[in-house]
Parts: structure tokens; C-alpha cells; sequence
């Protein structure tokens, strides 16, 4: 009980060498010490204020750089957004109609994500007869794992992973036409913000002969999976750079003896009196804007292509095929 003294243990004896101790020597201290300050929210690693400064920081630094795409967003036809692209990442196409046309095209795809209890049809089933005859990997997981994936959950239970694409330097698409010992035929574009006109013009550039395509690498269309699908897998065999500065390489270019020919449809000549057989790059400008002003004024000549009836212009991917189609014939000739 409490206070009773002579119980066993309560006293210690005489000359043991424990004794009572004054203080801990000093073994508590770096526990007594403070702590100081609370560091601020953005250098706590694990607070949701630090991982919204570093995704802040590492966008920064790919503006600085140039790199990726910005936005994601709505491209394709049919039931609403169908693709997804992070900056600089791979992109994620999404829907069972896209996804089988990209695999039709030969879209240099990585992995075929299935979901989970997907109903199965002929597009979900030729999607996956495709990516393993191609040997992209086929994975299933939950359906969950797609809604993220998504915008708002359109996916069909199916979706495709893209690599980004590798774009030439300017300089290879003339090393490639000297290659092969032609005079070069290229294509630049201007304000071309669509990828499903990006890759009709890749098309007919392949189709006709030509050694390359170069875009800007800014406010212009990208070679995404739209692009891809357009252009029916010829994005796979023919160069698209990306230049820096357009009128700046248009420069170097006329300074390497390539005529840089402008398509308006007010020009100073017209298809059927244009000679295009020796090195030549059509630039083909917005169906909206036209050719920007400096790389209008950069143009040895502006080419309009002589149309009857109502009809006051052309799509700009339909325009460049003209012409593409006019100088094939010509060098045939």
C-alpha cells in the first residue's frame, strides 16, 4: 500500500552503487532543444502546396525550353474528346473508333489499355488483334484506371498510348533530298493549327515524292494521333521538323539555292505558268490568315492555283496536294 516503507524493495539498501541522480547529463538535450520555425507549405514535400509548386516549376521550365504540346483537349470526330496529351508526354487516345483507326495506320504505339468487364465487339476485338500482331503490350485494368486517364470518362473501355513524336532537325530534310540525288520538293506550313490538315499534307507530300514537311514550333499543329491517323501511317516514312523560327529557316533555305514559293489566291503567277522543277519549298499558310507577314514577304513568289466557278478558295491540305501533284507531273515530264 502507499506509504508503507517496509515493504520488500521500498528502501534501498545501504552501499549499492545506484544511487539518486541530479540531473541526465546532458542525454535529453538535443530533445529539449526547439524545433524552430514551421517551414513554409511549398518546402513541406508532402503537402499538396509543394506538389503544386513543382508541377508549376516543371511547366515553367518546358515553356522556357519549347517543349511539348500545350493543352490536350477535344481532336477526332465522333463521341467527344478522344485524346489526351500531357506536355512533352506520351498521349493517350481514347474511344474504340479512334483507337482502331490508329492501329489501321501503323501509329507507333507503346500499350493497349482494356478495361475491365469491357463489352467486346469488332472494334475491341480487331484493337487487340492489331497491338499483338504488332506487339504492343495489352494490358487490363479497371475501369477506373481509364476514367482518370479521360477527360469525362469517354473512353468505351478502350485506350491507346502514343509516344511523342521525334521530329527531324530542317536541316536533315535537305540531306535527305541529296541523298537521294533530287532536287528537293518540301513543305512548310503557316498557321496550320489543325492535325487533321497536318497530316492530309504529310499524306500528299509521301504521295508525290517530296522529302519533308517543317512546322513551327510554335501556334502550329503538332503530330499527334489525329495527325497520325490522317496522314495513314505516312508520318512513319517522311521527315516533319520543327523549326524555331520559320521565316529563319525559309532564309537559310533560299540561301542554299531553294526557291521558297508562297500559296495565295492572289499571287503573282499562277500554277499553269509555274516552273517547278528544280528545288522548291511550298509554303502553305492558314485558310483563315493566309501567310503571316514576314514569311509572306520572305517568298520569292506567291502561287495561286487558277479555279472556275464559285468556288473562291481551298482547303489548305487540298491546296498543297495541287500543287504537290503539278510539280510531280512536271519532274515526271
Amino acid at each position: 500500500m502507499a506509504g508503507n516503507s517496509s515493504r520488500r524493495g521500498a528502501i534501498r539498501k545501504d552501499g549499492t552503487k545506484k544511487g539518486q541522480v541530479s540531473g541526465s547529463g546532458g542525454k535529453h538535450r538535443r530533445g529539449l532543444a526547439g524545433r524552430g520555425a514551421t517551414p513554409p507549405a511549398e518546402e513541406r514535400t508532402k503537402h499538396p502546396a509543394a506538389k503544386r509548386a513543382r508541377a508549376a516549376a516543371k511547366a515553367a521550365d518546358q515553356r522556357a525550353t519549347g517543349g511539348g504540346r500545350a493543352g490536350g483537349g477535344r481532336t477526332g470526330g465522333g463521341r467527344g474528346p478522344v485524346t489526351r496529351k500531357s506536355d512533352d508526354g506520351p498521349e493517350m487516345v481514347l474511344g474504340r473508333n479512334p483507337v482502331v483507326e490508329c492501329l489501321r495506320a501503323g501509329v507507333p504505339a507503346t500499350a493497349l489499355y482494356v478495361a475491365v468487364g469491357a463489352e467486346s465487339d469488332d472494334r475491341l476485338k480487331e484493337s487487340v488483334q492489331r497491338a499483338a500482331d504488332a506487339g504492343i503490350s495489352i494490358l487490363e485494368v479497371p475501369r477506373s484506371d481509364l476514367d482518370r486517364m479521360s477527360a469525362n470518362g469517354l473512353h468505351q473501355g478502350i485506350g491507346l498510348q502514343v509516344p511523342p513524336y521525334k521530329y527531324a532537325h530542317p536541316d536533315d530534310l535537305l540531306t535527305a533530298a541529296r541523298t537521294r540525288q533530287e532536287p528537293a520538293l518540301l513543305v512548310a506550313l503557316d498557321n496550320i493549327t489543325d492535325p487533321r490538315n497536318l497530316g492530309a499534307v504529310v499524306r500528299s507530300v509521301a504521295a508525290f515524292g517530296g522529302h519533308g514537311v517543317v512546322i513551327p514550333q510554335r501556334r502550329s499543329a503538332s503530330v499527334s494521333a489525329v495527325a497520325w491517323r490522317t496522314s495513314a501511317g505516312a508520318a512513319a516514312r517522311l521527315p516533319v521538323a520543327r523549326a524555331t523560327n520559320l521565316t529563319r529557316t525559309l532564309k537559310d533555305w533560299q540561301s542554299k539555292g531553294v526557291q521558297v514559293v508562297g500559296l495565295d489566291a492572289g499571287g503573282d503567277t499562277t500554277l499553269d505558268n509555274y516552273e517547278g522543277t528544280g528545288p522548291v519549298v511550298v509554303v502553305v499558310g492558314s485558310e483563315g490568315k493566309g501567310l503571316s507577314r514576314l514569311v509572306r514577304e520572305t517568298c520569292d513568289s506567291i502561287l495561286s492555283i487558277p479555279m472556275s466557278g464559285e468556288v473562291e478558295s481551298l482547303n489548305a491540305s487540298v491546296a498543297a496536294g495541287v500543287v504537290l501533284s503539278e510539280i510531280a507531273r512536271q519532274r515526271r515530264g
